[in-house]
């Protein structure tokens, strides 16, 4: 069931909207339009719409901020918890965005985590290109090579957007960049970050022309992390969590560094050593800041 909402003015795109009609007010767990958002939870059915969710307050609101336009943003003013909410839902509805509003048991059957915070929006896919990315003097990049959990991939996003790093390159990808999990797991910095799809051959192969250092971590070497120059343009490579990286990557490396492990573990989570080696440029950076 639909009925109408005096919340907002009507949305608009290309049409002049009836400034007097008010958005539809979501009521029935069997709505259609609520069974089409589900479904972009898989993969499979966001490649076939172009289509993606961005659920979240700081998600939703970052999105925003970094230019996604919004086919569709649900919302339930019930579950705001305070005005933030209602801030990003008029900035959206200002920009276009078609805006809509559910109930809240329509919008826990939409939500997609644990804690539904009373947005989620629809919005294109984005796939950007090598070519796309601007590039300042000596640039810090991640080349994230075959990361398998989303968790990872958005916890490293994560700790790119807080490293100022100029662009994450995921390569042969096993998960994708449009999964609700990294969306939710970036807290939005995917759309702070530029985030590039490419080839690991075609990504080398674009690292030698720009003379970009390869950088790779591995125990297989008397270099520690802090001991090599990461205030040049370089590339930090990170790999499979159970696996490492390939053959491929190990042996074009320019810098082989190790982390110290003193426990009885061998390995750090795949993020956490992402999130030290970038760490690491950052303070060699602050220290000669000419560097960037």
């Amino acid at each position: 069931m639909i009925r109408h909402s005096p919340l907002l003015p009507a949305p608009h795109f290309c049409y002049k909207p009836r400034m007097t009609a008010a958005p539809e007010l979501i009521t029935s767990l069997q709505n259609p339009r609520i069974k089409q958002a589900v479904r972009l939870r898989e993969r499979r059915d966001r490649d076939e719409a172009g289509l993606f969710l961005i659920e979240g307050r700081r998600e939703v609101a970052r999105a925003l901020a970094n230019g996604w336009q919004f086919q569709t943003l649900f919302f339930c003013r019930d579950l705001f918890a305070g005005p933030a909410e209602a801030g990003t839902l008029a900035r959206a509805a200002a920009a276009g965005s078609e805006c809509v509003a559910c109930s809240a048991a329509v919008f826990g059957k939409l939500a997609y985590g644990d804690r539904a915070e009373g947005l989620l929006a629809l919005a294109p896919q984005r796939h950007r290109t090598l070519a796309e990315l601007q590039l300042p003097a000596n640039p810090l990049l991640i080349i994230a090579e075959a990361i398998e959990k989303p968790g990872n991939l958005g916890t490293i996003l994560r700790s790119a957007d807080a490293a100022g790093v100029h662009g994450v390159i995921v390569c042969d990808g096993c998960t994708d960049i449009h999964n609700p999990n990294v969306v939710r797991a970036s807290i939005g910095t995917l759309f702070t970050v530029p985030v590039v799809e490419a080839a690991s051959a075609a990504t080398l192969a674009w690292l030698r022309e720009k003379q970009i250092a390869v950088l790779a971590a591995t125990p297989h070497t008397d270099h520690e992390y802090t001991a090599v120059d990461l205030t040049r343009g370089v590339a930090i490579v990170v790999g499979k969590e159970q696996t490492g990286l390939t053959a491929h990557w190990m042996e074009q490396a320019d810098l082989k560094v190790k982390i110290p492990m003193l426990g009885q573990a061998d390995s750090l989570n795949v993020a956490a050593a992402t999130t030290l080696l970038l760490f690491e440029a950052v303070r060699q950076r602050r220290v000669k800041p000419d560097a960037d």
